[in-house]
């Protein structure tokens, strides 16, 4: 073996499945001096005891996109390397056993439709035809998707180490990182049994070592391992050799065949966590396991024995139980990690990893030498997070929970149940009292909606009618007729103070930003090739002072964005926790907040995309006139150490104009109708603002060279890819259908879109959709047979040329 560098261009620390990945991607891709360190053998986390699983189809388009390249690359790379990674390619085959579970599999044949996955959709007959040694008692259905199977871990991942070296890369086995050295927050190299090596990036794919290394470091890596379970079978000669792979996710099992044997897995509805004295992995647990607990592992069991009833012919051969790392939401954890430039993770793989590390590795490659990411992938980025989900008590809590979440129901609007409660409003009670059912919004605990008539304040999770659309309904047409409160706190919040201040936005932001205290701007900030990065308000607070307002969900992925091309000069305070936020939107809004602050609200005073300070009672409150529903408005940010005094004094004098609260769902019903969009749903780095119709957004007054201009240009002078529509379906009802997103669009049969969003408007009694056309359909579609199809039905729709709310700004600067 050759000896370690001196220095290297990329430090690749981990030698799974995952950093042979990267470390492929990186020498393919032209970075030759690249280095895997591997503290033992390669496989010798996680990666050596995963089961193996390949399926291609996924949660979104972006993670089916790396799902399906990871399958690709491996057939590829045996032919060119002349290696295996044990693939079987038998098919998988998922059941359901309840309704919900059958409406969620046909959602996800519909969707397959998008990305030309081949998924079947079967009843029990075929079923039967395909995996003959099944039991169908109440089976109601299932979907098989032919091109899926197994492969082997070793063999997948010896395979990807051996194509990196023939690249270039250079491997090194029994070196462990003891430390990554950084330097005016910029990684510098890393020390390996005793010796420096200087380099520019580091990629993170230490696996379940991951969050202890942040740890020590002063970063945040949010996942924790849990303890996972499976059994192999003795031979069974009865066994069939092609079967499929079996998911019986209703009772949690997955089952393979594994040379003559059968292997069963599960994925439980309540994990136990590992290493719970010490809470950190031992440096040395190499191809460990834990003892064996079959009393956990016994009613799961007993389940596959039903559901596959030659099984009881069967011994078990082995019996395992070992570390497998989940994050907070059971999505991978990918990108620059916030804190530390330079430094990637690819890393917490929820036990997908084999299935994933083809297609991650390529992402992380990809966005290490770009420096972005032109694809929908926020769903992985590790910047979705905040600092205090890698805390030991938050993740060691929430991963008894997302292990089974990767096979439990994946209900529309679903709640986790754990490490809840960990940022609260201080009226927190007064909003529980008011009704309010909660979700969990940038770390905050936010009303989504507010019970009726002593009801419960409870999900009844559904794909179709939803338990909250009284509520919803009462609270839209509320807002629009009377005045609504919104509760808008977790709103990313960022002041920006310094000489340079103004250019320095004008430089990052597309639109032209106002310089003058108290105008607001509504603009986006793009990649450098004119990719949507964040959306967002600025506003002039004072001279050389502004402050940035944008999406809950993206606080940490903003600011990273921000700062990342802010100059040095500039002084940046993140203050999201030190305000809270109240919408008062409607059109009797005014009048409440005269009665309240004086007559401050009229429209030579007041005017719309304005703020100003107020003062009453000894505090400052930023009142601005904004408001994401669509309605005449203010957005009032308030000291938190007295936010809970002007929450009273708004619903006591909001008694007089029948003020009603209102939760996130109805924003986003109110928002739909008024046309206005959702970063994360219609608009990504995988769009940019003429196909989302945001080119009043681009400024073409300034003469400011603005990150992405140059590309966006380019875009301009050709013709678009896709552009974003809004339909209504007709003769539809409140969750007949229940649209929600990646729902295929058709023109006379043929495929010509898909959906970003979906909505019941209760206001216009719609169903109401976003969704993007290819370009080559926009003009030929109109009084053409167009449907969405959902569950495998066809609904017809019509084009809505125009916001159905308000299309002219008339209420809104009323």
């Amino acid at each position: 073996m050759s000896s370690l560098p001196e220095a290297a261009k990329a430090v690749v620390i981990g030698g799974g499945v995952s950093g042979c990945s990267v470390a492929y991607h990186l020498a393919k891709f032209g970075w030759k001096d690249t280095i895997l360190l591997e503290r033992d053998q390669l496989t010798s986390g996680t990666t050596w005891h995963a089961a193996g699983l390949v399926s291609q189809l996924g949660p979104s388009a972006g993670i089916t996109k790396i799902r399906k390249y990871s399958l690709e690359l491996y057939k590829k790379l045996e032919k060119e390397i002349d290696f295996s990674a044990g693939l079987k390619l038998n098919g998988a085959l998922s059941i359901a056993t309840n309704e919900g579970r059958w409406q969620e599999l046909k959602r996800q044949a519909t969707t397959a439709q998008l990305f030309d996955v081949n998924v079947e959709v079967l009843d029990i007959n075929q079923i039967k035809k395909i995996y003959p040694i099944i039991n169908e008692n109440n089976i109601l259905g299932g979907i098989f998707m032919p091109g899926d199977g197994q492969a082997d871990p070793i063999g997948v991942t010896n395979l990807l180490a051996k194509a990196a070296k023939k690249e270039g890369a250079k491997i090194f086995e029994k070196s462990p990182v003891t430390k990554i050295l950084k330097k005016n927050g910029k990684v510098t190299g890393v020390i390996v049994n005793g010796k420096t090596i200087e380099c520019e990036y580091i990629v993170l794919a230490t696996g379940m070592w991951s969050r202890q290394i942040g740890e020590d470091m002063g970063f945040s890596i949010p996942l924790y391992p849990a303890e996972h379970f499976y059994v192999i079978t003795e031979g069974i000669d009865e066994l069939p050799k092609n079967i499929p792979v079996l998911r019986d996710f209703d009772d949690s099992l997955y089952l393979k065949e594994d040379a003559g044997k059968m292997l069963i897995g599960i994925f439980e509805g309540k994990s136990i966590p590992a290493f719970n004295k010490t809470n950190r992995v031992p440096e040395d647990f190499s191809y460990g396991e834990f003892p064996e607990n079959f009393e956990h592992f016994e009613p799961y069991l007993e389940a596959a024995l039903k559901r596959v009833p030659i099984l009881e012919k069967a011994g078990i051969r082995k019996f395992f139980s070992g570390p497998e790392s989940f994050t907070p939401d059971t999505n991978t954890l990918l990108g620059e990690v916030p804190g530390l430039k330079n430094l990637f993770a690819c890393c917490g793989l929820n036990s997908i990893g084999i299935g994933s590390g083809g297609g991650v590795g390529k992402v992380t490659a990809e966005w290490l030498m770009n420096g972005h990411i032109n694809e929908d992938l926020f769903i992985y980025d590790i910047k979705r997070f905040q600092n205090f989900h890698s805390e030991v008590d938050f993740i060691k809590e929430r991963v008894t929970e997302t292990l089974g979440d990767l096979y439990g129901m994946h209900w529309p609007f679903k709640q986790h149940k754990t490490s809840r409660n960990k940022k609260l409003v201080p009226y927190h009670e007064e909003l529980k009292k008011a009704g309010a059912c909660f979700g969990v919004s940038g770390g905050y605990e936010r009303p989504m909606w507010f019970a009726l008539n002593g009801k419960k304040a409870e999900y009844e999770y559904s794909y179709n009618y939803q338990n909250w659309f009284p509520s919803a309904e009462f609270e839209t047409k509320n807002t629009r007729n009377n005045v609504g409160l919104f509760e808008l706190t977790p709103f990313s919040k960022f002041e920006l103070k310094g000489k340079k201040i103004h250019s320095e936005l004008q430089r990052i932001c597309t639109a032209n930003i106002k310089n003058e205290i108290g105008k607001t701007t509504y603009t986006q900030m793009l990649n450098e090739d004119g990719g949507i990065e964040t959306d967002l308000t600025t506003v002039c607070l004072d001279k050389d002072y502004y402050r940035i307002i944008s999406s809950a969900g993206t606080r940490e992925r903003d600011k990273h964005h921000i700062l990342k091309y802010l100059d040095k000069s500039i002084e940046f305070k993140d203050v999201t926790d030190d305000y809270v936020c109240l919408g008062v939107f409607g059109p009797k809004s005014r009048n409440l907040l005269s009665e309240i602050f004086g007559s401050h609200f009229s429209n030579n005073d007041f005017p719309f995309g304005t703020g100003k300070n107020l003062k009453l009672l000894q505090t400052n409150i930023w009142a601005q006139r904004l408001s994401y529903v669509g309605e005449l408005g203010w957005e009032l940010y308030i000291p938190f150490e007295n936010a809970k005094l002007f929450y009273e004094l708004i619903i006591k004098h909001g008694k007089k104009f029948d003020l009603c609260h209102a939760g996130s769902h109805a924003m986003d019903i109110l928002r739909m109708e008024k046309g206005y969009l959702h970063w994360g749903h219609d608009i990504s780095p995988e769009e940019n603002s003429y196909e989302a119709g945001l080119d009043f957004a681009i400024s073409s007054k300034k003469n400011i060279e603005f990150i992405g201009k140059k590309n966006l240009l380019k875009i301009k002078n050709k013709s678009i890819k896709k552009k974003l529509m809004t339909f209504s379906i007709i003769d539809s009802k409140p969750g007949k259908p229940l649209t929600l997103h990646d729902e295929p669009i058709y023109c006379d049969g043929k495929i010509i879109g898909s959906t970003t969003s979906g909505n019941f408007s209760f206001n216009f009694n719609k169903n109401i959709i976003f969704g993007y056309i290819k370009n080559e359909n926009i003009e030929n579609i109109r009084n053409k047979s167009l449907e969405v199809e959902v569950e495998k039905i066809k609904y017809k729709i019509l084009i809505e040329d125009k916001p159905l709310f308000d299309p002219t700004n008339k209420y809104i600067k009323s």
